[in-house]
């Protein structure tokens, strides 16, 4: 069990030391970020046709909460995280334990470890691997 516990964590630090020389712009970071933090079918679709004046205002503020967090958090204005995908990477999970008001410790516990924002963090993961590998092309 130790064994694999720390190739896995060798191969997850890979990818982040990966993800902090890949660059991304503002626009595809907000784009990235709306896709993670999609919370239903109809939203992502609403989304990927370009229908985004028609989402929620709480959805919108959502979006607009980790976005800021992006761009002002001090963890995120380091050389790693600073325009770059393991910086997108960081806003969303960061936004979950840092910025979400959440009703007690056990509450935010249980999101993080089997809820809400461990279905978005790895939504954000997948999407930073993606673009990684090939880019922009994928948040379309």
């Amino acid at each position: 069990m130790l064994g694999l516990s720390n190739s896995l964590a060798t191969e997850l630090e890979e990818i982040y030391n990966r993800w902090s020389r890949v660059h991304i712009s503002d626009a595809n970071l907000k784009r990235l970020i709306q896709l993670a933090m999609v919370p239903n079918r109809e939203v992502l679709g609403k989304l990927k046709s370009g229908q985004d004046e028609q989402l929620s205002t709480q959805y919108q503020n959502i979006i607009d909460n980790v976005y800021q967090y992006a761009l002002s958090s001090p963890t995120q204005r380091e050389t790693s995280t600073n325009g770059t995908v393991f910086g997108a990477y960081n806003a969303v999970t960061g936004y979950f334990q840092n910025v979400r008001s959440y009703k007690d410790n056990e509450t935010k516990f249980k999101s993080v470890m089997a809820g809400t924002a461990l279905s978005r963090s790895q939504s954000a993961f997948d999407l930073c691997l993606e673009f990684a590998k090939v880019g922009s092309n994928d948040l379309n």
